[in-house]
């Protein structure tokens, strides 16, 4: 019955999340993985919902505003943080130091993370389909996977950057 509910809905979602996505300058792609998500947690937790049609239509606008949300509390740096003109040679070995840490924490992450976050800081600059054909995922559920493995990330990283703050 699962299947078939997800079947019947595909259509639906992918005409909703097209219409809504480029509003918020979100992908189509990942805004329609984040409404299937929300689905397969509502079936395991509640089972199916009475109307399929409108909670699916009702979850891929509620995705939206958390989208707005989250981009209208995003700040640009003030500066290109990778702007390392006009530094001195004590920046710059900081700046290497950060490098390294960073790449240290990203080889410990668990599962297929360490490769797709060395994939997105390639020099490279590959694009989501050519990482996604490398890591042999969809490039829909590339974003999603992206910010599940930053969130690793950033738990490795947090007990770290807390205990160098305090003794300087």
């Amino acid at each position: 019955m699962t299947h078939d509910l997800l079947t019947a809905l595909r259509p639906l979602l992918t005409a909703e999340a097209s219409a809504e996505a480029h509003a918020t300058g979100t992908e189509p792609a990942d805004l329609e993985q984040a409404v299937w998500l929300r689905l397969l947690e509502r079936l395991a937790a509640d089972g199916p919902p009475r109307d399929p049609q409108s909670w699916l239509r009702r979850a891929v606008r509620a995705e939206v505003r958390r989208t707005r949300r989250t981009t209208r509390c995003e700040r640009p740096y003030d500066s290109d943080p990778a702007d390392d003109v006009d530094r001195g040679p004590e920046h710059l070995a900081l700046t290497a130091a950060r490098h390294r840490a960073l790449r240290e924490a990203v080889h410990r992450l668990p599962g297929r993370c360490s490769r797709l976050l060395l994939a997105l800081l390639s020099p490279e600059d590959l694009t989501y389909r050519e990482i996604a054909g490398e890591l042999g995922i969809s490039q829909g559920s590339l974003g999603p996977e992206r910010s599940r493995c930053l969130g690793c990330l950033r738990r490795l990283l947090t007990p770290e950057v807390a205990a160098r703050e305090v003794r300087g």
